[in-house]
């Protein structure tokens, strides 16, 4: 690698930045979910975090460690929706001019969110064109400062700051279910329950028409697939990070997929039984665990939820697509 490898250090020094900035958002018990899992089940809820989803950890961390004239000349990013909103929030209380570069079909609401954060938007077609070659290149053309969504030391480490939380409230656990799209919030756990939890099984979940990382994991190389179609707008990710690919392949234990159906069935399940919303990529960590069956049986269990942007005409027509 051409650079160093984020540790576990670079998480505590993420969340020092963050001390008082990001929320320490709540674990979530449910008697009903451990009954059904016969495991005692803590739910660290990513949804409830500013801007709501863990992107902003990440985002905050990354900006924050700009320089005054990266600050000045601002930055770039590209994203479907939840990195776009951390950076562009991140950006606004660092005051720094952001540029943001969304595909066309993001969600109506993370596309307002993003505005209303006063970032420039910039649509594109995420089916044919390469977001991130668009992005470089206009850090190019205007001077900015690149924040890619997940293959970053400074983001990654950031998004661990999450499972660092998890592990001080609750202590070690026996395995523990991450959201997976490029590798961000899972090399981060990983570096958190590396030095918290060293015999946790940590396992990343993406959806299963998008399962470039289970394939990368189990061939011991980045294999790169046509961007997914799933509902898990979240991890509709081609390829895993180059960085994040490395601490994943050392550190997490396996990678699991789960198919639209069972994303709806467990933001059905956060709803009704818990009392929240929950977007689809976010409910990627509950559906493995409810497939994952006796295997955790009487298990200490964590479930990071990864996020809760989703509006409320697209949540209706997802409860109604599939009964």
């Amino acid at each position: 690698m051409p650079q160093a490898l984020p540790t576990f250090d670079d998480v505590l020094e993420a969340a020092a930045r963050l001390e008082g900035v990001a929320h320490k958002t709540p674990v979530l018990r449910s008697r009903t979910l451990d009954d059904r899992m016969h495991a005692q089940v803590y739910v660290k809820c990513e949804n409830f975090q500013r801007m709501g989803a863990f992107k902003f950890r990440g985002g905050f961390n990354a900006l924050a460690k700009l320089n005054e004239t990266q600050r000045r000349a601002g930055v770039v990013a590209y994203s479907s929706g939840n990195h776009a909103q951390a950076v562009a929030l991140s950006a606004h209380i660092l005051q720094i001019p952001a540029t943001i570069l969304m595909p066309h079909d993001a969600s109506p609401a993370k596309l307002a969110a993003t505005q209303g954060y006063g970032a420039k938007v910039i649509g594109y077609d995420r089916y044919s064109e390469d977001a991130s070659a668009l992005a470089i290149a206009l850090s190019h053309s205007q001077g900015l400062t690149f924040i890619p969504p997940f293959d970053h030391p400074d983001v990654l480490s950031g998004q661990g700051t999450a499972a660092l939380e998890l592990f001080k409230e609750v202590g070690e656990l026996d395995a523990l279910f991450v959201c997976l799209g490029g590798g961000g919030l899972l090399s981060g756990s990983a570096l958190a329950a590396k030095a918290l939890s060293p015999e946790c099984q940590l396992v990343g979940v993406e959806p299963q028409a998008g399962n470039d990382v289970q394939q990368s994991f189990r061939k011991g190389e980045r294999v790169k697939i046509a961007t997914p179609v799933t509902i898990a707008d979240g991890a509709q990710t081609p390829m895993v990070g180059a960085i994040t690919f490395e601490i994943i392949k050392a550190l997490v234990n396996d990678i699991h997929t789960v198919t639209d159906a069972q994303l709806v069935d467990s933001m059905r399940f956060y709803a009704e039984r818990m009392k929240m919303l929950v977007e689809p990529t976010g409910c990627l960590s509950l559906a493995a665990a409810l497939q994952a069956g006796d295997s955790l049986q009487g298990k200490k269990v964590g479930l990071i939820v990864s996020g809760g942007n989703i509006d409320m005409a697209r949540f209706s027509q997802l409860m109604s697509a599939y009964p």
